[in-house]
């Protein structure tokens, strides 16, 4: 082997690595391309309920004519079911499993506690 046949050999190489890269950059080009069009398509986010809604327990927003927001309970900030004896934040999971003519709504857990309720266990926030 000459240092001709040497020097061959790595041209061609050298041209078999740069048809490589030139590939690779083409294709990920176009996966781009594409990326950026399905992005486009995608409806905008729009955030809903503010903090406020979510820190006030089960408050759903609601608009007022057009002038701002009010928040109004759904039915309490704790409900219990009238056969059990926890009550529940409510969008906990027993919360959720308790059928809507047994429902108990509660302002505080002060109420709840009068009324003889506990606080679930299983429920975070209590």
């Amino acid at each position: 082997m000459s240092v001709k046949d040497l020097v061959q050999k790595i041209k061609i190489k050298n041209e078999l690595f740069t048809a490589l890269i030139i590939t690779l950059v083409a294709f990920v080009s176009f996966g781009l391309g594409r990326l950026s069009k399905l992005e486009e398509k995608r409806p905008a986010i729009k955030i809903i309920n503010s903090a406020s809604a979510v820190s006030s327990g089960g408050a759903v927003s609601q608009e007022n004519n057009g002038v701002g927001k009010t928040l109004l309970p759904v039915g309490g900030n704790y409900v219990a079911s009238k056969n059990g004896s926890k009550y529940h934040l409510p969008w906990c999971s027993g919360a959720e499993r308790i059928k809507e003519e047994n429902k108990i709504w509660f302002e505080n857990k002060e109420e709840a506690e009068k009324a003889g309720y506990t606080p679930a266990g299983n429920c975070k926030g209590i």
